[in-house]
């Protein structure tokens, strides 16, 4: 394919995609209705809160619906999880992956 049918495909699929958003940005009514939610929340936590935003004397501070929604065991294990995966990446590139000694790509 030839750098101009790819350049001229990427940008009509970006603009396509621009205007399905713009579409749907106006459909639901813009901005406004998720900036009165906004402040809402925002107005809402100085009033029932006022604690720093950070307080490691805490322990782990976990959003509210998954700590009140009995969520804490469905969480730990998803961080565990990405924990598992991210170390078994670790060894994985450590023992496998990269370049040997006599491999170095020159500069």
């Amino acid at each position: 394919m030839q750098r101009w049918k790819q350049y001229g495909s990427m940008a009509a699929v970006f603009s396509a995609f621009l205007a399905v958003g713009y579409w749907g940005f106006t459909a639901t009514g813009g901005a406004v209705p998720w900036a009165k939610r906004a402040s809402q929340a925002l107005q809402r936590g100085v009033q029932d809160g006022g604690g720093s935003l950070v307080n490691l004397g805490r322990g782990i501070v976990v959003a509210g619906p998954i700590r009140k929604g009995g969520l804490m065991i469905e969480f730990g294990g998803i961080v565990l999880a990405f924990a598992l995966l991210g170390l078994g990446l670790y060894v994985y590139v450590d023992r496998y992956g990269g370049f040997g000694d006599d491999e170095r790509p020159t500069r």
